[in-house]
């Protein structure tokens, strides 16, 4: 896990999460920016949360078991 000077939200790196690895951000105070030192993903709080919103959708229905197609 990445360790070093962290947001006031501790996010995980959108990127990384869709290709299941586990990588927190870093925050940047200069630029008000989050970036992942794995991936090289930056941006910002907005654009951090939307991306893990698309993420989340993705598997909105893993609890339920679909057997009809």
């Amino acid at each position: 896990m990445a360790q070093g000077v962290k947001g006031k939200l501790n996010y995980r790196c959108p990127r990384c999460l869709m290709r299941e690895i586990d990588m927190d951000m870093l925050y940047d105070n200069e630029n008000k920016e989050y970036y992942c030192i794995r991936c090289s993903f930056i941006g910002d709080e907005k654009e951090v949360q939307r991306v893990n919103a698309q993420f989340r959708e993705k598997y909105v229905d893993r609890i339920n078991r679909i057997s009809d197609f």
